[in-house]
Order: C-alpha cells, then sequence, then structure tokens
C-alpha cells in the first residue's frame, strides 16, 4: 500500500500544497513550526478521518477558510484509489472514486497508517487509554470482525452507562444489558490475548534490529476476565460484584473497555524502571509491529514517522533508517536528514497560494 499523489486544501497553516510520492523512504525537512506534521497529519487523517493532534475537526481548517480538503491517489498492489475527504464547521464528507460513503470503516478498510509521534514516548508510563487506542485500532485493521464487536460493545456500554445515571435503575434493563456486554466481552478479549501473543513472537526481533542488542521483551496483557471456557461465567461473576461500585459512580467500572498492558524488559515493567531511552524504542518498536502482522503484503500499512530522529543518536538513526527501508512506504520528518535514494521534500514556510 502506497500513497501515490496527496493534495491539501486549506488545511492548518497550508493553503495549498501538491506532491507525487515513490515507494520506500520520503523525507520531510524544515525548521520548527513550519508546517511538517500538519502534512503527516493530513495522511493519517486518510486512514481513520481523524487527527492524531486535534481534538476537533474544525481545528484543521485554516484560519479564515470555510473548509480544509485532502486528496490522494493510493495504490494497493495494482489497485489505485482516488481519496476525497472534505472538513468543514459542520462535518465531513468522503469519497472514494467519486462514491460519498457514509461509514468510516469503509475508509479504514482500504487505507491504513501506522503513526509513531513524539508523545508515543510517554506510552507506558501515560494514561492506560493509549495503550488499549493502539490495540483497538490495529486490531480493526486486520480484522473487520473485531471492529464489529468493538462497536457493538460501545454502544451497549453507553446504554449500560445511561442507565446508571437513572434515579431509579431498572434491575431487569441493568441484567439485560451486562448480559450483553459479557456476550460482546468474549470474542473481543480472545482477539486480544492472541494478538498480543503475535506481537510478542516479533517485538524482540524488532526491538534487536532497532539496537543490535539481546533481551527479554513481553507484552503482559491484563484482561478484566482471560478468556476461557469459563469466561462468560466468571464475566457476569465480575460485574455482578462491581455492581455496587458501579451504582455509587454511575458508570460501568470493569470491563474491555478499562484493560490495559505493560511492557517487561528483562524482567522490569518499563513504563515503571525504564530509561527514556528504552522508553522510546520499545514504543518505537511496538508502534511498528502491526505492519508484520497483516498477511496481504499489498494490504501493510504506510508508515509515518514524526520527530522520530531528535531524540536518537547517530548509531540508532542509522539503524532505524536501515530497519525502515524494507518497508513499502515511510514518510519522517527531521529537521535535517539526508539518506541515499530517499525522496526528499523540504518545507521552508507555509505556502501563501489563493485556493478557488
Amino acid at each position: 500500500m502506497i500513497i501515490k499523489t496527496l493534495t491539501i486544501k486549506n488545511f492548518r497553516n497550508h493553503a495549498y500544497l501538491s506532491y507525487d510520492f515513490q515507494p520506500n523512504l520520503n523525507i520531510f525537512t524544515g525548521y520548527n513550526a513550519v508546517g511538517k506534521t500538519n502534512v503527516m497529519e493530513a495522511i493519517y487523517y486518510l486512514s481513520l478521518a481523524r487527527s492524531f493532534k486535534a481534538a476537533e475537526d474544525e481545528e484543521l481548517i485554516q484560519k479564515g477558510k470555510d473548509y480544509a480538503e485532502i486528496s490522494a491517489v493510493t495504490a494497493e498492489g495494482k489497485l489505485d484509489r482516488k481519496i476525497r475527504i472534505l472538513i468543514t464547521p459542520t462535518g465531513k464528507q468522503i469519497f472514494i472514486n467519486g462514491k460519498k460513503i457514509s461509514k468510516i470503516s469503509e475508509l479504514s478498510n482500504i487505507m491504513n497508517v501506522l503513526l509513531f509521534e513524539p508523545k508515543d514516548v510517554m506510552m507506558f508510563r501515560g494514561s492506560p487509554k493509549a495503550r488499549r487506542n493502539f490495540l483497538d485500532i490495529n486490531l480493526s485493521k486486520k480484522s473487520l470482525p473485531y471492529l464489529d464487536y468493538i462497536s457493538r460493545y460501545n454502544k451497549v456500554l453507553k446504554e449500560r452507562n445511561d442507565l446508571l445515571k437513572e434515579n431509579n435503575v431498572d434491575p431487569v434493563l441493568l441484567e439485560t444489558t451486562t448480559e450483553m456486554l459479557v456476550k460482546l466481552s468474549g470474542p473481543i478479549v480472545s482477539y486480544r490475548q492472541m494478538y498480543v501473543k503475535d506481537i510478542n513472537d516479533i517485538l524482540i526481533k524488532i526491538t534487536r534490529a532497532l539496537t543490535g542488542e539481546e533481551g527479554k521483551l513481553e507484552i503482559i496483557y491484563k484482561p478484566f476476565v482471560p478468556y476461557g471456557k469459563d469466561f462468560q461465567k466468571e464475566a457476569l461473576e465480575a460485574f455482578k460484584r462491581a455492581e455496587e461500585r458501579d451504582f455509587h459512580s454511575k458508570a460501568t467500572s470493569i470491563g474491555i473497555h478499562r484493560e490495559d498492558f505493560s511492557i517487561s524488559l528483562n524482567g522490569r515493567d518499563i513504563g515503571q524502571f525504564g530509561s527514556q531511552g528504552e522508553n522510546r524504542i520499545v514504543a518505537l518498536a511496538l508502534k511498528l509491529s502491526p505492519y508484520f502482522l497483516i498477511d496481504d503484503k499489498d494490504k501493510r500499512p504506510i508508515v509515518v514517522l514524526d520527530d522520530v530522529m531528535s531524540e536518537l543518536d547517530a548509531t540508532h538513526r542509522q539503524r532505524l533508517i536501515k530497519f525502515v527501508q524494507k518497508f513499502e512506504q515511510v514518510f519522517i520528518t527531521a529537521t535535517r536528514l539526508e539518506v541515499a535514494g530517499a525522496a526528499q521534500y523540504q518545507i521552508k514556510k507555509p505556502i501563501e497560494k489563493e485556493v478557488f
């Protein structure tokens, strides 16, 4: 999977930019605050129709304009597609080959982008939500059934939380929604357990390639109830034990939406005891690992590494460049970086061309 062309209009600080990209390595250079990350943000938006920086889409529209637009031609093997996304203050419209789509999953199913950004260094020390998002996004890209389970689970979870906020909670309705949550939770936990096992099988190899060092690295997944033959019974019992706490907090306090995982490096929790450098390399290895878990090579994701070089020494930079050159298409931002054979794009300052 690659992006062949990209055009952005009225997006962040760019009135107009257009690029023809090549496979393999594409490098964006320029001083800080000129808009390199904004281009990466547009590329990422093609995959999930959401930003990795902005909370609201309206923030993406250039000041003084009433819309932003991202257009791209992508290739999956010999199949080309044209994607166009129009962002306005009242919403967004997505077109694939000129046809308007109604579900984000339709876009997500044809575009896959792996992202590493500077804040990922704190992935193992920050909120569990970031770690759950990593699992959910990448599992959804690999398995459409998982995406369906997660979507249905979130709807039922909202129903249960709304029910818990009522002054007089209907016990029969509460029991029904709880049973529905448990029924949907089983496959989700099973998928997560298998995916973590698959990542563990390759994570140490990626880390070794990036560092040149041996070591034992393992994701430790912490399901609210481990998946097994008695999952339904044990999950219902766990919800029952948490019921009083749920009534008090007026929210569902346990479940797959509260799960977490940690990473152990040589027997130590890296989030608690790892150095900044160890956290950076392991987070980078983890974010790259889903690339190798997509069986169909034509569907393997585009990789975006935003400002990844700034905190790496020369040896680790060289190892990273060598490693990512085996990917089908990679985008890297840096203030300065030259790699033989890579396509180079320099952003000097925002372009003020008027767009009609």
